[in-house]
């Protein structure tokens, strides 16, 4: 079955390999992002940091499902993922969201929002590198992005005042644009 998803998108132009490594550190991403949002939500704290905790902790279970949709995606195309969890972490596309050395709320909402930045522009260069030549991938790459704009419109949200329009799940980590890829 890899072989024949290859030919198919190689047909259209993708350079499968390149695409395989975009996919890879998106999904590295994810799973370190999970990692780091943990002790972020932690940190979270006080009667204000209440209602933030949950907030992250929605889009923490949510990166955690964009990388249990990625990795299929991955094996379809014929790619592996690193043997070594060092080495998938690595290979992140975007920067690890440490704590703070100033763990205040205002500096770790300022970490949340630059982590979904950096995701915001990673699915987007997934999505304009398969758009019109690889639908499955431009599909999920489509969904979690929707996702990821509504965390960065959240954490914006708690850090500026301004009002993003985006509510919270009615379930944390719903993912109600990826879910339909985690059947």
């Amino acid at each position: 079955m890899p072989e024949r998803n290859r030919q198919l998108i190689e047909r259209e132009g993708v350079d499968v390999e390149k695409l395989l490594d975009l996919l890879v550190r998106a999904a590295a991403a994810e799973f370190t992002t999970y990692y780091y949002y943990t002790i972020l939500r932690s940190h979270v704290t006080g009667p204000e940091g209440e209602g933030i905790k949950e907030i992250v902790e929605d889009a923490r279970i949510e990166d955690r499902n964009h990388f249990e949709a990625l990795v299929p995606r991955i094996y379809e195309l014929g790619g592996d993922l690193p043997k070594d969890i060092r080495d998938l972490a690595g290979k992140a596309a975007c920067m690890d969201a440490y704590l703070p050395d100033e763990p205040t709320l205002e500096n770790i909402l300022k970490v949340l929002l630059e982590a979904e930045r950096c995701a915001v522009a990673v699915y987007t260069e997934i999505c304009k590198y398969t758009h019109g030549k690889d639908p499955r991938t431009y599909d999920l790459a489509l969904a979690i992005l929707h996702e990821e704009i509504e965390h960065e419109a959240w954490f914006e949200e708690l850090l500026t005042g301004k009002p993003s329009g985006h509510f919270r799940r009615k379930a944390p980590g719903e993912s109600p644009y990826v879910s339909k890829f985690l059947k």
